[in-house]
């Protein structure tokens, strides 16, 4: 078997084991790598060279910068921009949701847009009365279309970009791809408002993605801190100066409760003993808490509502989370009460329940009992990790949804800004300006090492540097050439538009089973000797290969995104064709026509 047919059959083999999905898709990838080596194609070098390309670091250091914005709450603070201005209108929902999620994926990639903006989307829909199938399933195609906005939007496109710069075409601006971006979004749009209502399913499904977008408000209501709360204020001279939160005399008070105490500038107070200026957050009926008053000379905050207690207690800063004592922790048969400090020293019980039940003392915990905590993100991130608790609802998923430009939201910003920069000027390498980008985020202390690590798109990034040696093997023993031979025989008496429609077909039917990364990996080598051979620019060539990628509309299985939201949207097999076909025409039109208007041939 000649060198050409081994790579034909690991290409082959690599389509069908993807159809198949037995296999992890980065156990195929690899092996793919390995098997160039092993049948003396390529060199280990080679093989194994995608792992140390410029352009995988690039991938990966954009999953950092995603990360980081969605952690910092930007991206809150995107989607409750648009619960905001949505209004009702069906017309301006679609409109405003698609563009919105467009200009996101061209920053932050497709997957983060989407994860970022669905829980958001969902939300809209129950609150409106509509189905969140209607409007799902333009969220991900709308995404779609805006990561050919910019570079940062895909991988395919970071992919494309480097093939051009190595064939001699000059690459892509940072912003160059916007030209046919542009177009793709507003048809894309115009499809899903005019189109959309009639071709999608109006059904619903139980398993939608929680809305924690008023997180704090629930817990403040389930655990009755929203009701008879009273702050006050430790006097000089005030017989509890100095003395630890459990010392604090609720005798003959049976309906108080000790919350929490903060400190004179109304942040959470973190040490055990009560000082001076420091503010008691009592919970009970207004003649107890006068009484404690006058027991302990304190004095009580008339210039405080219940508001300012949420906003002290949950913002960029600090949160709540709420975990279940599960069976054999060790927390069991621990005294534990409200107000009190953990013994980490970072964390505050604010309240305790017992089915259903406030426990307003000292108690000795049990299975089942519920805690509302309070503390630090960094704190609530580090402490509930371990296994003495189980969380309801993790604090990295609440902050995401509920913290508007947290804490680090202006340095993240400020990366992405100096990236978008370093990008558009090519004053530096792509792999170097997004290394830069995550490593501000990394040192300011928005990510901590090990989030980077569970930021990163492992499969991604594995998937794009084992494939990466195809693409060389594709070259070197003239797979590439041969099958742009076939192609340029069929089209080439048709002229260049026909080889744009060819490769476009080619694209958009293999990224409909297989992963648009590996398509483009495929297709990229065999674009660029077609290109050669029939004498003209390689830029309309991959431009359209790009877009092509991306058009991968017509099975949920074609991205991680279209799986995404089916679930949540309850759909079906067949319901993504029916409008993911008009919107892969609209994406034919601009790939073959408009694209040599603006790269000539």
């Amino acid at each position: 078997m000649t060198d050409i047919w081994i790579v034909f059959a690991i290409v082959a083999a690599i389509v069908v084991l993807f159809i198949w999905d037995r296999l992890p898709v980065i156990v195929v990838c690899v092996g793919a790598a390995l098997a160039l080596w092993a049948s003396g194609i390529l060199t280990v070098q080679e093989a194994l060279a995608g792992f140390g390309d410029p352009a995988v670091i690039f991938i990966a250091a954009l999953f950092v910068v995603s990360a980081g914005l969605e952690l910092s709450g930007v991206t809150a603070w995107a989607g409750q921009l648009l619960i905001r201005h949505a209004g009702t209108s069906r017309t301006r929902l679609i409109v405003m949701m698609m563009a919105f999620v467009g200009v996101l994926s061209a920053l932050i990639s497709v997957n983060g847009a989407v994860a970022a903006l669905l829980p958001v989307v969902v939300v809209i829909a129950i609150r409106l009365g509509r189905a969140p199938s209607q409007l799902l399933m333009p969220l991900v195609f709308g995404a779609h279309a805006g990561s050919q906005l910019m570079l940062t939007g895909s991988p395919v496109n970071v992919l494309v970009a480097e093939a051009s710069k190595e064939a001699g075409g000059g690459g892509f601006g940072y912003f160059e791809f916007g030209l046919v971006g542009v177009p793709l979004v507003i048809g894309s749009v115009a499809i899903a408002v005019l189109f959309g209502q009639k071709l999608l399913p109006k059904r619903m499904t139980r398993s939608l993605p929680p809305d924690l977008s008023r997180h704090a408000c629930t817990l403040f209501e389930q655990y009755y801190l929203s009701s008879d709360v009273h702050q006050l204020r430790v006097r000089a001279g005030s017989r509890v100066i100095g003395q630890p939160r459990a010392a604090i005399d609720l005798d003959g008070l049976p309906d108080l409760v000790l919350i929490t105490v903060k400190n004179a500038k109304g942040q959470p107070a973190r040490n055990d003993a009560v000082g001076e200026g420091d503010i008691l957050v009592i919970r009970g009926p207004a003649d107890q808490a006068a009484e404690l008053v006058g027991r302990l000379d304190l004095a009580v905050r008339e210039d405080t509502l219940i508001g300012d207690l949420s906003d002290t207690l949950f913002n960029g800063e600090s949160g709540l989370a709420e975990v279940l004592i599960p069976p054999r922790s060790p927390l069991i048969g621990a005294r534990f009460f409200p107000g009190m400090v953990t013994e980490s020293g970072d964390l505050i019980v604010l309240a305790i329940q017992r089915q259903g039940e406030d426990l307003r003392r000292s108690v000795t915990l049990a299975a089942g009992d519920t805690l509302l905590l309070q503390g630090t993100w960094g704190a609530l991130d580090t402490r509930l990790e371990q296994h003495e608790v189980l969380v309801v609802n993790t604090p990295d998923v609440v902050r995401r949804q509920a913290v508007p430009m947290g804490a680090g939201s202006k340095t993240v910003l400020m990366a992405l800004a100096l990236m978008v920069l370093l990008l558009a000027t090519g004053l530096v390498p792509p792999a170097v300006a997004g290394l830069l980008a995550a490593g501000i985020i990394v040192t300011a202390g928005v990510l901590s090492v090990e989030q980077v690590y569970r930021s990163v798109g492992w499969t991604t990034v594995i998937l794009v540097a084992a494939l990466m040696p195809l693409s060389t093997a594709m070259e070197v023993t003239g797979a590439a050439k041969l099958l742009a031979d076939g192609l340029v025989h069929v089209v080439g008496d048709m002229g260049p538009y026909s080889l744009l429609a060819g490769l476009f077909i080619l694209s958009a039917i293999l990224g409909q089973v297989i992963s648009n990364t590996a398509t483009s990996l495929i297709i990229i080598p065999i674009s660029v000797v077609a290109a050669k051979q029939m004498g003209i620019s390689i830029q309309p060539v991959l431009m359209c290969v790009c877009i092509a990628c991306a058009g991968a509309f017509l099975t949920p299985v074609a991205t991680a995104t279209n799986l995404m939201v089916m679930e949540p949207g309850a759909y079906k097999f067949g319901d993504y064709w029916k409008l993911g076909l008009p919107m892969l025409i609209w994406f034919f039109i601009i790939a073959v026509f408009l694209v040599p208007l603006i790269w000539p041939f």
